[in-house]
């Protein structure tokens, strides 16, 4: 059983930046503005952040935009970059393929974290940044655990530094919820693909 406490690594990593003064660059993945609020509230003093839009499973066009048009709204309330790339809802079917059925939070899921935070590591290799990072970890729905073990993996394929998180951590995903009131920002009801939606018949 996986026991590390992220939040208190990433607050070791915070504290040795704020003692030298430096700020290395990161990518954070975000997979929508409500929780990206609490994140970059948390951690925007300690790096040069540029935020990273890349989230192939959400179920259609128009909830992609939607969601990034309020993400752009935030990366400008805070005075940080976005990096957004085309929807390409396909990524993500082959990436579920065989797992449709899947339960929430299992390998489809780990199929999905998987994608989406090798590509953020590419891009942040691509660009140059010292750092990559998720949002995801802010969800009480989320495993953190699983989360980071992805990351790390995923780090060591690539070679970018993983920033490990768990946001939920000291009221993080309750600050998100006031942040979002704060500056009217659209909050969904879903983590965002089609299957997550249709295990809810009130979304």
């Amino acid at each position: 059983m996986n026991n590390v406490n992220y939040d208190r690594e990433m607050e070791k990593i915070l504290s040795a930046y704020k003692k030298t003064g430096e700020k290395p660059t990161l990518l954070l993945h975000a997979c929508c503005a409500p929780c990206s609020s609490a994140c970059l509230e948390r951690i925007k003093d300690f790096f040069d952040i540029t935020v990273y839009y890349y989230n192939p499973n959400i179920d259609g066009t128009y909830e992609y935009e939607k969601r990034l048009k309020e993400q752009d709204r935030l990366c400008k309330t805070f005075g940080v970059k976005l990096i957004a790339e085309t929807f390409n809802p396909e990524e993500f079917y082959a990436a579920a393929k065989g797992f449709e059925d899947a339960p929430e939070g299992g390998a489809r899921c780990e199929r999905c974290f998987y994608l989406r935070l090798k590509k953020t590591a590419e891009k942040a290799k691509e660009k140059g940044y010292g750092y990559f990072a998720t949002t995801l970890t802010l969800s009480p729905l989320k495993n953190a655990a699983l989360l980071n073990e992805i990351g790390a993996r995923v780090s060591a394929e690539t070679g970018v530094k993983w920033l490990p998180s768990d946001f939920k951590k000291r009221g993080g995903y309750q600050r998100s919820i006031e942040l979002s009131g704060e500056y009217g920002l659209y909050r969904q009801n879903y983590c965002g693909c089609v299957f997550s939606k249709n295990k809810n018949p009130n979304f």
